[in-house]
């Protein structure tokens, strides 16, 4: 995984001035800068607009108590394509503006969540799964019982579990 990152690292600047020098070559040097700044400036709207819209479906979630895991996701990836867009080029412009589509980031997501290990936390309104070996017990479960063979003549014992503070209560 590290060497790929390192040959996108390494690659992507170069296939960015390829394509410049292609595109320049093409439609002229001052229509390819307007086009990197029109890129720039709509990747800026679309975050606007998609970003409060990912914001209200992360509140309506919230507001139904449910936890709002896609829209976080969704919303990474908005960050990510807001990125793309600020970086000059017309290759990460167009991934970029390929994140802002609804439909994209979902099967990105599907993607990224497959190859994943995902372990989502309901905050403790969800079933709890204890590891192997312990016994999770809530208030109700449990209660205290005096140990009858401790209750004779003498002094009191105490059970292993008690620490004695209830014995002025005998």
């Amino acid at each position: 995984m590290g060497l790929y990152i390192i040959a996108a690292i390494l690659l992507l600047p170069l296939i960015e001035i390829a394509v410049f020098i292609w595109i320049g070559g093409l439609i002229g040097v001052l229509p390819t800068i307007l086009l990197t700044v029109v890129t720039a400036v709509a990747g800026t709207i679309m975050l606007r607009q998609q970003g409060l819209s990912l914001l209200m479906r992360m509140q309506q979630e919230l507001d139904a108590g449910r936890s709002p895991g896609n829209e976080v996701m969704q919303g990474a990836m908005i960050v990510l394509a807001s990125i793309f867009l600020l970086i000059p080029g017309f290759v990460t412009d167009a991934i970029g503006l390929l994140l802002f589509i609804p439909p994209v980031r979902e099967a990105l997501a599907r993607f990224i969540i497959s190859k994943s290990n995902v372990v989502i936390v309901d905050g403790g309104q969800g079933v709890r799964r204890p590891k192997e070996g312990v016994v999770d017990l809530d208030a109700e479960d449990w209660s205290e019982k005096r140990d009858p063979a401790s209750e004779g003549s003498g002094p009191a014992q105490l059970s292993p579990w008690q620490d004695g503070s209830d014995n002025a209560k005998s």
